[in-house]
Parts: C-alpha cells; sequence; structure tokens
C-alpha cells in the first residue's frame, strides 16, 4: 500500500469522486473556484485521469475540488507526523517560490524556494547537503531534480500535481493547478494552515495569515 493509500480514508480509495458535503470543505467553493485552483491543462496523464471532474469548452481539463480539498487535509495530516525541520519543500516555478518560503517558515519546515542545488539529497560532500524525512514538490515536472534524488534516498514525496503532470513517484498527490500564482498561494496557505490545526489534534490554532501573504508578485 502506497502512502497516497494509507493517507486516505477507505471511503477515498474506493471511489474516484469524494462525496464530501460543500459545507464541509476547507474553503467555499466559490473561493476554490476563483482561485483558479480546478483548472488543468489541456493534456491528460493517464495517472490523473481519476481526479478529473470534466473537459471546458475551450479543452481544458477541469480538477474535481472535492478531491483537491480531501489530498490537501491528507498532505496536511501526514507532514503534521513529521519533525518541522525534516520536511523539505520546493518550487522552481516561479509563482511556487514565494508560497513555498512563506509555507516553510509558517510551519518550521526547510525550504529551496529557488534552484534545487543538485546533490542536496545524495552527496554529503555539499554545503548545502540535507537529509529530510520527506519532500514536497510543486511541480513534479519542473522539480524532478529534487524528485530523483528523493526517490534515490527512498523518502515519501509529496506532490502537487496538475492534470498533465506524471505521478509514478510521487506518493502523496494533491491534484491541483500548479501553475496559477493564486492557485499556489491557496494551496499552500491552506497546507499551512491545516499542518498547523493537524499538530494541535484537530484543534483550532491562531492562524491571521491570508492568501495575499503567501501571493507571489506579477
Amino acid at each position: 500500500m502506497t502512502l497516497d493509500e494509507m493517507t486516505e480514508p477507505p471511503a477515498v480509495r474506493d471511489s474516484e469522486s469524494q462525496d464530501i458535503q460543500s459545507g464541509t470543505l476547507l474553503l467555499p467553493e466559490e473561493t476554490y473556484l476563483t482561485s483558479g485552483i480546478h483548472i488543468g491543462t489541456q493534456q491528460k496523464s493517464a495517472s490523473m485521469r481519476r481526479f478529473v471532474y470534466k473537459v471546458r469548452y475551450d479543452g481544458l481539463y477541469v480538477l474535481d475540488i472535492k478531491q483537491t480539498d480531501q489530498r490537501i487535509r491528507n498532505a496536511a495530516a501526514f507532514l503534521a507526523k513529521i519533525p518541522a525541520e525534516k520536511i523539505l519543500c520546493v518550487s522552481a516555478r516561479q509563482y511556487g517560490q514565494k508560497p513555498v518560503r512563506i509555507f516553510a517558515q509558517t510551519i518550521g519546515a526547510v525550504s529551496f524556494s529557488d534552484r534545487f542545488v543538485p546533490g542536496c539529497l545524495t552527496n554529503p560532500n555539499l554545503t548545502e547537503f540535507i537529509e529530510p524525512k520527506v519532500l514536497v514538490v510543486t511541480d513534479p515536472a519542473t522539480d524532478q531534480q529534487a524528485l530523483s534524488e528523493a526517490v534515490a534516498v527512498g523518502i515519501p514525496v509529496v506532490g502537487i500535481c496538475d492534470v498533465n503532470n506524471e505521478t509514478r513517484n510521487v506518493d502523496l498527490v494533491i491534484p491541483a493547478n500548479n501553475k496559477g500564482r493564486v492557485a499556489l498561494a491557496t494551496i499552500y496557505w491552506l497546507l499551512a494552515r491545516e499542518t498547523l490545526k493537524s499538530r494541535a489534534g484537530g484543534a483550532d490554532v491562531p492562524f491571521t495569515m491570508t492568501v495575499e501573504d503567501f501571493q507571489a508578485a506579477l
């Protein structure tokens, strides 16, 4: 059983779509839609098919926000169990760099929010060498170097995956638009909030940051 399977309740594992009532979403449905978190690409990988809700008139695949919502919860619950300093977050995408940096600062993790130095996870002789217990990638394609090294050293990977991404080396998929400025800010804002909440055993914790605090500049 994969990490992706272990972190999901049976009802989610047994169905390609979830039956989460809109009232229990982490954000109002309209907020999700406004952020563009559900807007995918015109190309679809076989491994992301199960997260697709529909195809738009312009050929863009639309992701199921209910599944995205549940996967953010799953990822937060998993990350909450890992020592903060052992979580590494990366983003080669421009619009993901600030969200990753703020997310890491908020939960106490480590981030490479610009260029991932090859060998950081595999070469102990590098000054940048780090031994995390989990890797969070913004895009498995653009963060391929970090992803490959995580696979080489055997640590689990949490990845934000768009419709066109291949997920074979991602242990816990968060299906979402990983290219949009507001979408990425929203994902990492939610992930930070829910990780802190999970650390507190599900209790509400003071969290005054906004999605705008996570947004990259235009």
